[in-house]
């Protein structure tokens, strides 16, 4: 078995993903901050769904979460988490849209629900068919870590038919946001190479180097996809799938 995926271990104290040893997984446990409602989000929250399961009329399901601060979702058979940005929309409708500015969902002022995705752009009405559970992530433990990460990189260089290396570089704290943002690149990466129109876009990444210090961003320079996070903001410190597939597709996504 071929090992698809590298971090480099170092002797200072910042974790790293080959060694479980250097590993010093603490249980992610942020407190929500404290925030006080504008006039429109306050009069927005009245027609906030409920956390439930909710499923489209093309039998597209998802989970929708808004018992925290931010908005959160899950699309059934995938394990991206998305965060939300509410926005308000004429009649009173709201629209909520990913970090690249892509409408998810819209919600009426009488609470009806319309699901947008690559494979209904127009829009399918949704309606909620149970209970669900938030979608915070459980803390990982070192060799969890480290299981996660190599499958992340098996899953990308699978896609790609060649050795894609993730590379994780963070401060103990940090460990459940890497994690997140490891399969977020893992899913633009094998959407991309699924592509005709991208392939050639994403043959140019060779490696994922995923750190927690300096500027929160997405950069692809000389083969390698650098993503900086914002531990701190939790999972929404993180790029999504789509800004990742934006940053590497660049003007191809307009073609």
């Amino acid at each position: 078995m071929k090992l698809l995926g590298s971090v480099r271990a170092k002797k200072s104290p910042r974790v790293t993903a080959m060694a479980v040893a250097a590993i010093a997984v603490i249980g992610v446990g942020v407190a929500a901050p404290v925030v006080v409602p504008t006039e429109s989000q306050a009069q927005s929250r009245r027609t906030v769904p409920p956390t439930a399961r909710y499923v489209s009329s093309s039998g597209q399901g998802f989970i929708l979460d808004t018992s925290g601060s931010r908005p959160l979702m899950r699309l059934e058979r995938s394990t991206e988490i998305w965060v939300l940005r509410p926005t308000p929309a004429p009649r009173g409708d709201i629209i909520y849209r990913n970090d690249n500015g892509d409408q998810v969902l819209k919600v009426t002022p009488d609470g009806a629900i319309t699901l947008y995705t690559t494979a209904a752009p127009q829009g399918s009405p949704a309606s909620r068919v149970g209970e669900a559970q938030g979608l915070a992530g459980a803390a990982m433990t070192g060799a969890q870590l480290v299981d996660y990460f190599m499958r992340q990189s098996y899953r990308a260089s699978q896609a790609m038919g060649r050795l894609i290396v993730i590379d994780v570089d963070i401060q103990p704290g940090s460990e459940q946001v890497a994690a997140d943002t490891v399969s977020a690149a893992s899913d633009a990466i094998v959407r991309m190479a699924r592509s005709s129109n991208l392939r050639a876009q994403v043959e140019r990444v060779r490696r994922v180097v995923v750190s927690d210090q300096g500027r929160p961003g997405v950069s692809l320079v000389q083969g390698t996809l650098r993503i900086v996070i914002d531990a701190d903001a939790g999972i929404a410190g993180r790029p999504s799938s789509a800004r990742i597939v934006r940053v590497v597709g660049g003007d191809a996504l307009n073609r």
